[in-house]
């Protein structure tokens, strides 16, 4: 791949600095990588690498490794992996006619920051991406021996980081780029699986004299459903099965389908069901939904108040069984979702949380996933195990998939000590070590390879999983700053050392 000029792509990036990592994120706008989908960019990412002398490797599992060879007199420098995921999460506005699988994505600037209005941006993890393609381009660059660990399938299973295989990185440093809080390091996260449940469907025709609706609880902001789980934003699945559970006290409901979000991932915004009604019932319908709208955007003041409920006409043929139907209602309306559990040894930390983010329920079938994070495996499994037992009650399937394991923080870690000596020389100001309650892969690389020294950084970047994803410029320029100044102060270590001193500016 040759990076497209900026001002063939979109003014937006035209003085960005530093223009080289600009430059390579604006092409990844313009590749659409969803998960499983990466291979174009991954084949245009080797062709690039191949036209500048760089040894690339494309393993069995589909994640690309670039190879760069040391500057001039730092061969015997520790070598370091610089990693990120080539994949982004595909989230839209309901009113968007963005296709992910060929639509570039649109940024634009708004008060510092680089936004997509109606999409994700693709910041995570685009913006890490990008900063290794620039340290792999840069000549002027001081550094060891370098390897670019691009991986594939992150966001959908971590798929990429479980097909690793244990003898490919030489590397004894791993820089992850895949966190989003500049000025912090961090040395940990939560490790997870999913819980998928499945319910074949049973269907009965509509009863008579009934009418057919069909309710939208849209608005929410949604988010990254470990970095935001403990903001208390709505969840649009919890929220309209609230409401259908108090309609069905009211009423004869016979539900025809519920559906809500579209990432296992992501707090999800969005939910609708259809629902058949007796007749004449339209209007205190309307009432009903009008007053739990209220009551909801007072739960959600300051949080998600944007939050609505419509009701329009609809049609039918046949709904759920009536069986099936309270199977299902009562189910979602028990199931856990958000924070569990904060840590006792890592103040204000998460410890166990769950997401609620997927729900398809039709007569024909039934499904519905949870994603359980916890810093502790045992945590994890343990959440996971109730859910489990939940859907037990009504003899419905629910497997755990997927584990992954977490990051154990080693607090005495020569790299990290490094690395904020680092930022403490260059920025003049203590950084902070932090945890985070979300999936890295290195855990997943770290069980692979146990001697890596390894630690995780990033520029600032918010709403991550939900349209509005948006980066902060000048943090995208610290953090180039920062990887820069990492990379020469490990050139710099003696043959044999695991890392140097930090020399006097």
């Amino acid at each position: 791949m040759r990076p497209a000029t900026i001002d063939s792509i979109d003014t937006t990036f035209s003085d960005l600095q530093p223009a080289a990592v600009w430059q390579h994120f604006a092409t990844l706008c313009q590749t659409p990588r969803q998960p499983k989908c990466e291979g174009r960019l991954r084949d245009r990412l080797r062709q690039w690498a191949g036209d500048r002398d760089l040894t690339t490797i494309v393993d069995a599992t589909g994640n690309l490794l670039i190879r760069k060879r040391a500057s001039s007199g730092s061969e015997q420098a520790p070598g370091v992996v610089l990693q990120a995921h080539l994949d982004m999460v595909c989230q839209k506005t309901p009113l968007s006619q963005h296709d992910f699988a060929r639509d570039p994505i649109r940024p634009r600037r708004r008060d510092g920051w680089l936004v997509a209005e109606e999409t994700t941006l693709g910041a995570d993890n685009g913006i890490g991406v990008a900063l290794i393609l620039a340290a792999l381009a840069d000549s002027s660059l001081q550094h060891g021996p370098l390897e670019a660990l691009l991986t594939v399938d992150e966001e959908a299973g971590m798929g990429g980081a479980h097909g690793l295989a244990p003898s490919l990185l030489r590397g004894r440093l791993l820089l992850n780029l895949d966190t989003e809080e500049w000025g912090e390091f961090f040395v940990g996260c939560a490790g997870g699986l999913d819980v998928n449940v499945r319910r074949p469907g049973k269907a009965r025709g509509l009863p008579a004299a009934c009418e057919i609706w069909r309710i939208e609880l849209q608005g929410l902001r949604g988010g990254h459903s470990g970095v935001d789980i403990h903001l208390q934003r709505g969840n649009a699945i919890k929220l309209l099965v609230r409401v259908l559970r108090d309609l069905e006290r009211r009423w004869p409901l016979h539900l025809v389908e519920l559906a809500g979000g579209s990432a296992r991932n992501s707090l999800p915004r969005e939910a609708s069901a259809t629902l058949a009604l007796p007749a004449g019932l339209g209007d205190a319908l309307a009432t009903s939904l009008n007053d739990w709208q209220a009551v909801l955007r007072q739960e959600l003041l300051g949080v998600d108040e944007g939050l609505r409920i419509d009701c329009a006409a609809a049609a039918a043929e046949r709904t759920l069984d009536t069986a099936e139907q309270a199977i299902w209602l009562a189910s979602l309306h028990a199931a856990p979702h958000g924070v569990r559990r904060y840590s006792l040894h890592l103040p204000g930390v998460v410890e166990t949380s769950n997401n609620l983010g997927m729900v398809a329920i039709t007569a024909d079938e039934a499904a519905c996933n949870f994603m359980v994070r916890s810093l502790l495996d045992s945590g994890s499994d343990a959440l996971a195990d109730e859910i489990v037992s939940l859907f037990a009650l009504s003899a419905t399937t629910a497997a755990k998939t997927g584990h992954y394991p977490g990051w154990e923080p080693r607090p005495g870690s020569p790299l990290l000590a490094l690395c904020r000596s680092v930022f403490q020389r260059e920025f003049g100001h203590e950084s902070k070590v932090q945890v985070i309650h979300a999936g890295l892969e290195c855990g997943l690389i770290g069980a692979r390879y146990p001697e890596l020294d390894m630690l995780s950084f990033g520029p600032t970047i918010r709403g991550a999983h939900a349209p509005g994803e948006r980066v902060e410029i000048a943090s995208v320029g610290h953090a180039w700053r920062l990887l820069t100044a990492i990379l020469a102060a490990i050139a710099a270590a003696p043959a044999g050392a695991a890392v140097p001193a930090i020399p006097p500016r």
